[in-house]
């Protein structure tokens, strides 16, 4: 449709959108905000203990990764010696199944898991 843009549909208008902690429902205003179409690369590691150190030897780091406008995840790295050195993370979506960017049964709108095995010195 001509002159139609991105944020015409309901959820455009009326979702997808931040407000600061002082807006509530009766003073909101919805043509202040875009919809948050995009964001930066999104991740979290989500299996290590909350500790304040981690005792040598091999250690599982899994997470999920996330990026904004259906760009997908081209790679996760992890690094275990403060930046010096990184190690590639396998990505799934389903259990055993690899996920691979431009692969069309990849959903390149959904998380991607990583995990990796690291050695701690």
């Amino acid at each position: 449709m001509p002159g139609l843009t991105y944020d015409a549909g309901f959820f455009m208008q009326k979702d997808y959108k931040m407000f600061p902690p002082s807006v509530n429902w009766d003073n909101i205003d919805w043509s202040t905000r875009r919809p948050q179409m995009d964001f930066p690369v999104q991740c979290v590691i989500c299996s290590l203990e909350d500790v304040s150190t981690i005792k040598p030897g091999k250690v599982k780091i899994s997470g999920y990764a996330a990026s904004g406008g259906g760009r997908g995840i081209e790679r996760v790295d992890v690094s275990v010696d403060g930046g010096k050195t990184w190690i590639e993370a396998s990505r799934s979506q389903k259990k055993g199944i690899h996920y691979i960017t431009d692969d069309a049964n990849s959903d390149k709108w959904a998380w991607v898991l990583f995990e990796i095995t690291a050695d701690i010195l």
